[in-house]
C-alpha cells in the first residue's frame, strides 16, 4: 500500500535528509507543495525508474494490441509452409 505525504516546500527543507531518508521505503511519496499546490513529488531512485519501466511498457500496448488484431485476420498471417520453406533454404 501507498504510504503518501504532502508538505509544503519550506517544511522539506528543515527535514529533507529525514525525508530523502524516509523516501528509500517501498511506496513512500513525499509530494512537496508551494502556495498549497503541488509542485513536485518525491520518491526512491529505485521507485522512480520502475515506474519509468511501467511508462514503457504502457506506450507499447497499442502496438501489442494492433499485432493481436491482425493475428486475428487470418488474411495476414503467414502460412506455416511458406515459412517453413524459406527457413529449409536458409540451412
Amino acid at each position: 500500500m501507498d504510504s503518501q505525504y504532502t508538505l509544503s516546500i519550506s517544511e522539506a527543507r528543515a527535514k529533507i535528509s529525514d525525508i530523502a531518508e524516509d523516501a528509500q521505503a517501498p511506496h513512500k511519496i513525499y509530494t512537496l507543495t508551494e502556495h498549497g499546490k503541488p509542485k513536485v513529488v518525491l520518491m526512491s531512485a529505485e521507485e522512480f525508474e520502475s515506474w519509468k519501466e511501467t511508462v514503457e511498457v504502457l506506450h507499447e500496448v497499442p502496438d501489442i494490441f494492433e499485432r493481436i488484431k491482425e493475428a486475428k485476420n487470418p488474411k495476414s498471417l503467414i502460412p506455416f509452409e511458406v515459412i517453413k520453406k524459406k527457413w529449409s533454404k536458409k540451412k
